[in-house]
C-alpha cells in the first residue's frame, strides 16, 4: 500500500501538471512584476491598483495562497483587469519586510496608484474573499477599515525609561505569561528570546520566578527542535507547543542556539548545551554553503503548500529517501552576522575550537563579498533599495561577539566601523531607520523597534569597551525612540527587548579581564573560563602586558609575575584571581558576576 506522503506526492505532482495545462491554454496567469517607482506611474496611467503580495520561500502559507487563490479563474481575472500585480520576497528586501511585519507572511496589501494603501490582510487569503477584496477596491478605491493613520513617533524626553514605565512593562510581560504551558502568546508559541534572554539574566541576578519561567519555557521549546536534524521549527500554532511549522528560518536557529547556550552556562545541565549544539550541527548540514557563509532558510513544506507533519514524523533515511525541503541559498549578511554571534556564544559555553573556526569562515567571507565603503554592509548580491540597517548592524554585533571570545583587536575596530557607519547612513529625528533609501518615492523608511533594541544594546557594549562618546550618543538616539509612549504601548509582552536595552545603558556590564601573555597556558585557561561562567552582554577582555593596552583604560592592573583575573561588578573589582577553580567558583558563586561583587 502506498504510504500517505508518496500519495500526496503523487496527487501534488498531477495538480501541478494540470495547472501547468491550464495555464498555457484558456487561463492566463497573473504577471508579477517586481517592486518599483515604475509600476505605479504604469497602474496611474492605466487607471490600475497596485497588489503587492509579500511572502517568503519558507512559508507554508504563502505556498497555499499561491497554489490555490493566484490560480483561481476569477482571482486571475480581476487582477489582470484591475490592477498591477507586485510579489516580493521578504527576505530580500527588509524595508519592505519591516514596514508590513505586523501581518505576517504572505501579506496582502493593496494600493491606489499614488502609493495610497487602501487594504493590508493578513495570512492566507482563500479564493472567494480575495476575489471580493479585489471587485471592491475597482469598485470603490478608497482605504479600508484595515488602514490606520500612522502617526510619527515622538521620542521620549529621556532616553531611560521612568520606574513607572519599568514596573509596568514589566507587569504587562508577567500578565501574558502562560503559567501552564510556558512561553508568550495566546496563538502561536514560540522561543523569544529577548524575553527568555530577559528571565535568564534576571533570574542569574536574583529573581527566582523569572529564572522558573525560563526553564519552564525552554523546557517546551525543545518540541520546536527537530528531532531528527535538530533546527529550530519557527512557531507552534493552537496556543501550544505540539503543532510546528516546520520552516527553518535563520533568526530562530541563531538567537535560540545562543539563548540554549546561556542557559547551559547559568544551569549547568548538559541537555541545554547538548540542544545548542543539535541547533548548531542544522547549521552545518542544512545551512552552510561550501564557502563557509550561511544561506537563509529552510522550507516548511516538502511539497509547497501541503504540511509536512507527516514528513517531519520520519527518521533520516526515510525523509532523504522522499527528498529535502528547498534550502533559499541566499546568503545575506544580516544573516551571517546572527550566526556569527550565535557561534560564538556557543563557543564560549563549550570551548569547541570548530564552532569558533566555522564563525571565522563565514565572517570571513562576508568581509569578501559584501562589505561596503565606511565599514557598512550590502544585503545580498545586488540589492534593489540598500543598504539596510540590519546587516550592518548584525555584523557590527557579530564583530564584537568576536573581539569577547577571541580578544583580537581587529574585531573591535570592525565593530567601531560599523557603528560610524550606521550612525552617518540611518540617523533620523527619531529612531535609527531601517533603510537609505525610501522604497518609492512615497515610502519614507522607519524605525523599527527590534533592530533599535539590537543596535542599543551593541552600541552600550561597544561604549563599555571604548569609552566612544559617539556611541553613547547613538544610544540615546535609539533609546529615546524606544522609551517613546508610543512605542512601549505597542510593544505588550514583547518589551523584554527594551528592558535588556534600557539595562545595557544604565548599567555598566561586568567587567572581567585576564592579564597574561596570549601564549600562556593558564592565561587561556582563565580566559575560557571567563568566557563559560558570564553572560556574551558581559566585558571580557585579555590584556597581553606585551601588547598594546586596553582600549579603555578605566581600571590599572599591579604588576604580575604570573596570569590573572579581575572581576569588576556592581563599583567593586576584586583581588587577583589566579588559578582556574578560583576564577569558577567565583562567577558561580556571584551568579554569572551578576550578582554584588565581594
Amino acid at each position: 500500500m502506498c504510504p500517505p506522503i508518496l500519495r500526496t506526492l503523487a496527487a501534488s505532482l498531477i495538480l501541478l501538471i494540470a495547472n501547468g495545462r491550464a495555464e498555457n491554454g484558456a487561463l492566463k496567469v497573473i504577471e508579477w512584476h517586481p517592486w518599483s517607482d515604475a509600476i505605479f506611474q504604469k497602474a496611474k496611467a492605466e487607471k490600475k491598483l497596485v497588489l503587492l503580495d509579500l511572502g517568503t520561500g519558507w512559508c507554508h502559507w504563502c505556498h497555499v495562497m499561491d497554489e490555490v487563490t493566484y490560480r483561481d479563474p476569477d482571482v486571475v481575472r480581476l487582477i489582470r483587469d484591475g490592477y498591477y500585480a507586485v510579489r516580493v520576497d521578504a527576505d530580500s528586501r527588509p524595508d519592505l519586510a519591516n514596514r508590513y511585519e505586523d501581518y505576517g507572511w504572505p501579506a496582502t496589501i493593496v494600493f491606489d496608484s499614488a502609493g495610497l494603501e487602501l487594504a493590508k490582510r493578513r495570512g492566507y487569503l482563500p479564493p472567494k474573499p480575495m476575489a471580493g477584496m479585489l471587485q471592491a477596491f475597482i469598485e470603490d478605491p478608497t482605504p479600508g477599515p484595515s488602514i490606520e493613520p500612522q502617526g510619527e513617533v515622538t521620542p521620549s524626553a529621556e532616553a531611560a525609561l521612568s520606574p513607572e514605565q519599568r514596573k509596568s512593562m514589566r507587569a504587562d510581560f508577567l500578565a501574558a505569561y502562560d503559567a501552564e504551558r510556558g512561553g508568550w502568546g495566546e496563538v502561536h508559541h514560540y522561543l523569544n528570546w529577548d524575553a527568555l534572554e530577559y528571565c535568564l539574566l534576571e533570574g542569574a541576578a536574583g529573581d527566582a520566578k523569572l529564572e522558573a519561567m525560563a526553564r519552564q519555557t525552554l523546557t517546551s521549546g525543545l518540541k520546536l527542535i527537530d528531532p531528527v536534524w535538530g533546527g529550530v521549527d519557527q512557531y507552534s500554532t493552537d496556543g501550544d507547543w505540539d503543532h510546528p511549522h516546520f520552516e527553518k528560518i535563520m533568526p530562530f536557529q541563531t538567537e535560540n542556539m545562543r539563548v540554549y547556550a546561556l542557559a547551559s552556562k547559568l544551569w549547568h545541565e548538559p541537555k541545554w548545551l547538548a540542544t545548542a549544539e543539535k541547533v548548531r550541527g542544522y547549521l552545518k548540514n542544512f545551512l552552510t554553503s561550501p564557502e563557509g557563509a550561511f544561506y537563509a532558510s529552510q522550507d516548511a513544506d516538502m511539497v509547497p503548500g501541503e504540511h509536512s507533519g507527516e514528513y517531519f514524523a520520519l527518521d533520516d533515511a526515510a525523509r532523504r529517501t522522499i527528498g529535502i525541503p528547498r534550502v533559499d541559498m541566499h546568503i545575506y549578511a544580516r544573516e551571517n552576522g546572527l550566526a556569527i554571534a550565535g557561534l560564538c556564544a556557543l563557543y564560549a559555553a563549550n570551548g569547541d575550537a570548530d564552532v569558533l573556526a566555522d564563525a571565522r569562515r563565514a565572517v570571513e567571507w562576508v568581509l569578501a563579498h559584501r562589505a561596503l565603503e565606511g565599514g557598512g554592509f550590502s544585503h545580498g548580491d545586488a540589492d534593489e533599495s540598500g543598504p539596510f540597517l540590519g546587516d550592518t548592524l548584525a555584523m557590527g554585533r557579530a564583530f564584537l561577539s568576536l573581539y569577547t571570545v577571541t580578544g583580537e583587536r581587529q574585531w573591535l575596530t570592525h565593530a567601531e566601523s560599523a557603528a560610524q557607519f550606521i550612525g552617518k547612513k540611518f540617523n533620523s529625528k527619531s529612531g535609527f531607520v531601517t533603510a537609505v533609501a525610501a522604497s518609492g518615492e512615497q515610502f519614507a523608511p522607519r524605525p523599527q523597534v527590534d533592530e533599535n533594541v539590537m543596535l542599543a544594546r551593541f552600541l552600550s557594549l561597544l561604549h563599555a569597551h571604548t569609552d566612544s562618546q559617539i556611541s553613547t550618543e547613538m544610544t540615546v538616539r535609539a533609546m529615546r525612540y524606544l522609551a517613546a509612549p508610543s512605542v512601549v504601548k505597542s510593544q505588550g509582552y514583547g518589551t523584554a527587548g527594551l528592558l535588556l536595552a534600557d539595562g545595557a545603558m544604565t548599567t555598566e556590564p561586568v567587567h572581567l579581564t585576564v592579564v597574561g601573555a596570549k601564549d600562556s597556558e593558564t592565561a587561556k585557561e582563565l580566559f575560557a573560563t571567563a568566557l563559560r561562567g558570564l553572560p556574551m552582554s558581559a566585558r571580557i577582555e585579555w590584556l597581553d602586558p606585551k601588547g598594546p593596552p586596553l582600549p579603555r583604560t578605566d581600571v590599572t592592573f599591579p604588576p604580575l609575575t604570573e596570569p590573572a583575573a579581575f572581576l569588576c561588578a556592581n563599583g567593586l573589582c576584586s583581588s587577583s584571581i589566579r588559578t582556574v577553580e578560583s576564577l569558577a567558583n567565583r562567577l558561580a558563586k556571584q551568579r554569572m558576576g551578576l550578582a554584588p561583587a565581594e
